[in-house]
């Protein structure tokens, strides 16, 4: 017997509110990082030293690779409990772990601390989206994703700004203490939550709630799945060493550090907003006329923002920050329709762990690899030859998405027929 699922489950908004919050300060804490990273390479390594920039390139696989391998076991057991449980627990971990980071006196316990930042946002990343799967129906998630998602502009802005101006004002270190304690509350907040998914329970008596093995192969015969993991590995590379490199690039190109990093805080927060949210909403309203219409959109974003991230290497300041919001705003029109797409063509009860699985991919070949190759091309040639890099992951991310458009109505069309999907809202 079907049963009937409402669009949006009592408590939807809150649990949308309090883990847009957390996201804010997920990336907030992300991108402090970025923005303190010539004073960490200038505290911690000799002026001149012709691999500081490889080694403080590595701070972003320490939190990357920890993230991306604790994913899959932290979301095992999210598709097992309650996923605010293990938000919070995750939560509060990766807060004061931040915290620690601004105590570190060598680079190498700055490193460690790294390390559990990521063990911390493992059971964060895939366990907040599948809250909000579980609460919103299918037809809704291209905009709640996109509501969620656009706190990852916002917050890595704002982790540029505050770190920029904390840093001028106070130093490094106290950029990575103020950052760390609203994470803490927000994270103590996550343990008075209940679990949507007892209003979803399994479509049949006695299946088991969680992947199995069989669960794992059937995610890699998936199409739309594994190409929209491609897709976001290669948007992630370019993404993770933009923002990993931006402050190092605007010194490059002679701009003043406590001026241009703000302005590019800025432009970040108006720009990958507005393109965030409007991702979201466009593919939701074109996914009634066209099946395809999350693919077209991530891929259409970022085919666009290829030629103008190359214009911006080659066009004089301050002229060149007109095609800096251009090619951010297009590279974030993809994160709602994306992350709906993934949720929306795997079954309930294996979603965390299959954004786990997801985590691991993009990371492990994404933003994992970027900062430190970048860094290793900028030490051989120069950081115009390390942006163009970025400019061709870009490329090759949008041919992605484009290619999956032919898989994604008819993956989608079997997860939304079980009953545990519910209804598809409009």
């Amino acid at each position: 017997m079907r049963t009937y699922n409402p669009p949006v489950k009592s408590g939807a908004r809150l649990a949308l509110g309090l883990l847009v919050a957390i996201n804010l300060f997920n990336y907030i804490d992300r991108f402090v990082l970025a923005a303190v990273e010539p004073n960490i390479r200038a505290a911690f390594f000799a002026p001149g030293d012709p691999g500081a920039m490889w080694k403080t390139g590595l701070l972003a696989p320490a939190f990357l690779f920890t993230y991306m391998i604790s994913a899959p076991l932290l979301g095992f057991l999210a598709d097992r409990f309650s996923r605010w449980l293990v938000v919070g627990a995750c939560v509060i971990l990766w807060s004061f772990a931040t915290a620690a980071s601004g105590f570190a006196a060598t680079f190498a316990a700055l490193f460690i601390t790294r390390i559990f930042v990521g063990i911390g946002e493992g059971g964060y990343g895939p366990a907040a989206p599948t809250i909000l799967s579980d609460y919103f129906a299918l037809g809704m998630r291209g905009r709640i994703m996109a509501i969620f998602c656009g706190a990852i502009p916002v917050g890595s802005a704002l982790g540029y700004v505050l770190g920029g101006i904390i840093n001028h004002q106070l130093g490094w270190r106290w950029a990575f203490y103020l950052v760390a304690i609203p994470g803490i509350i927000l994270g103590l907040s996550c343990f008075a939550q209940k679990d949507p998914r007892t209003y979803n329970e399994a479509a049949s008596p006695g299946e088991p709630r969680g992947a199995r093995k069989g669960d794992y192969l059937a995610l890699l015969r998936n199409r739309s799945f594994m190409i929209n993991c491609l897709a976001q590995t290669a948007m992630t590379f370019a993404l993770g060493g933009l923002a990993f490199w931006m402050s190092a690039y605007l010194i490059f190109r002679h701009q003043p550090p406590e001026l241009a990093t703000p302005i590019f805080g800025g432009i970040t927060v108006v720009a990958g907003l507005l393109s965030t949210l409007l991702g979201g909403f466009v593919a939701d309203r074109l996914q009634k006329r066209f099946s395809g219409a999350y693919f077209l959109v991530s891929g259409v974003g970022m085919l666009l923002a290829f030629p103008l991230s190359i214009a911006l290497l080659y066009t004089p300041f301050p002229l060149a920050w007109v095609f800096v919001f251009g090619s951010v705003f297009f590279v974030f029109l993809n994160t709602g329709p994306s992350n709906a797409a993934l949720a929306n063509v795997v079954a309930s009860r294996i979603r965390a762990t299959a954004f786990a699985v997801n985590i691991l991919i993009i990371h492990l070949l994404g933003d994992a690899l970027s900062p430190p190759l970048l860094g290793a091309v900028a030490g051989r040639f120069d950081m115009t030859m390390a942006f163009l890099v970025v400019s061709a992951a870009m490329l090759i991310s949008g041919i992605f998405w484009l290619l999956g458009m032919k898989y994604l109505a008819a993956d989608t069309a079997a997860v939304a027929e079980t009953p545990a999907e519910g209804p598809v809202a409009a």
